[in-house]
């Protein structure tokens, strides 16, 4: 049969690897990669990992730029069980950062303890520092409740609650005690709009907000959440149960509201992390390994353990 060439099939063995990856539609520039294709390689994945020195570390420092958030050697313990390893991060402000790893790496136990998340189970304990506008969040005497108006969250799946779209908008300014309706509709025209969702919904703003559509909903979560104005917003696979129609608007809308907001994205698609985010940080086993601007990342990473995640060899 006829062997295809490099030239036909549009792929490139790399040498060393066995692996070929292939970029498709836009070039790599800038962070931005549409798509890529990985020939995994047949070797298990405990053969893999035998082949990598996991004291390695490469963490950019990120000096003179204006950081949003910062933890500093940071533990995450569920019961005996260290989950997160003494994490030292910093977040660049008005940029989005992706966080990839296996499966329990720790990668979303990292993002909810941003914003105290990990409050709410009994067994977690968490030491260390987040360090926001000069202040450890982590340190008891915190307000929670307050420090959540600066670091909001949006979850996996979408969470609307069971009323209008208009009060899912207001109902955290009404707790505040914000009565005056124009305050309240020009709030929730402006976060619409900021969540790219205004135009589809302005007409039905009575509506249930549990008659739209999975992807509409996820967007509307992050509506409320821009509508008490935070600085910081954490992401948890926001994109894990939508189409890929839906995830393509939801990367539209992170990189519009990139220029009020910080994003932290916690995402197991590499394909969304090359495209929609700034710096990438690779989590694996409690740890961060690399962290670094998401097209060295994604091109010329420093280790090799990242490479081959990035690239399909585990995960």
């Amino acid at each position: 049969q006829h062997r295809k060439t490099e030239k036909e099939t549009g792929r490139k063995t790399l040498s060393g690897r066995k692996f070929a990856m292939t970029l498709l539609g836009r070039s790599i520039s800038g962070g931005q990669v549409s798509r890529f294709h990985v020939v995994k390689s047949k070797k298990g994945n405990d053969d893999i990992m035998a082949t990598y020195d996991w004291q390695e570390r490469h963490i950019i420092g990120l000096d003179g730029r204006e950081i949003a958030l910062e933890t500093k050697d940071l533990h995450v313990y569920y019961g005996s069980n260290e989950s997160i390893k003494g994490i030292d991060m910093k977040f660049e402000k008005n940029k989005i950062t992706a966080l990839i790893g296996p499966s329990g790496s720790g990668k979303s136990t990292y993002l909810r303890s941003l914003n105290r998340m990990n409050d709410t189970i009994a067994i977690a304990k968490v030491t260390g520092e987040i360090n926001y506008q000069g202040v450890d969040v982590n340190k008891q005497n915190v307000n929670v409740y307050e420090m959540r108006k600066h670091i909001g969250m949006v979850f996996q799946r979408p969470n609307p609650f069971s009323k209008s779209i208009y009060r899912n908008i207001t109902f955290a300014l009404e707790r505040q005690g914000i009565k005056d309706k124009k305050i309240l509709d020009e709030a929730v025209e402006t976060s619409l709009k900021q969540a790219a969702l205004w135009d589809q919904v302005k007409d039905d703003l009575d509506k249930s907000a549990l008659a739209l559509s999975g992807g509409q909903q996820q967007r509307l979560c992050i509506a409320r959440a821009i509508a008490v104005k935070p600085d910081i917003l954490l992401m948890d696979e926001p994109a894990s149960a939508l189409d890929p129609i839906s995830t393509m608007q939801l990367e539209e809308t992170m990189m519009t509201l990139k220029e009020n907001y910080t994003i932290i994205i916690v995402t197991h698609n590499m394909q969304q992390a090359a495209r929609a985010s700034d710096y990438t940080g690779f989590f694996y086993s409690g740890d961060l390994i690399e962290y670094d601007k998401t097209a060295k990342i994604f091109t010329r990473p420093e280790l090799k353990s990242t490479g081959d995640y990035v690239s399909g060899h585990f995960g």
